[in-house]
């Protein structure tokens, strides 16, 4: 049987956990195999900025930065599972990929 295999990455934890738990309730009342969500390893964007914007005075800096959070959900490829996914609400910062695999 195919497999869907759903990549979900965001910078923020909890809409990322949201749309994993949707996909959860999903495979639940379809009654298709889940594995998963497998926490993938955070990227850390990190921005050094000085705070003196003249360079006088002493070398103090700002450090921004920017997590992006990933998960990746195996999931059976049953057609009414995968109609229902295509259907779920997903925010604009939370980015979604779905390939199917033999």
């Amino acid at each position: 049987m195919q497999k869907a295999r759903i990549r979900l990455s965001g910078t923020d934890f909890e809409k990322v956990e949201m749309v994993c738990d949707r996909i959860r309730e999903i495979a639940e009342r379809t009654g298709v195999n889940l594995s998963g969500p497998v926490p993938l390893p955070t990227k850390k964007m990190v921005v050094p900025i000085r705070k003196s914007p003249d360079g006088e005075g002493t070398a103090t800096w700002d450090r921004w930065q920017m997590r992006i959070h990933k998960r990746l959900i195996d999931l059976d490829a049953d057609e009414r599972a995968l109609r229902q996914l295509m259907r779920i609400q997903v925010p604009k910062d939370i980015g979604i990929e779905i390939v199917l695999e033999n």
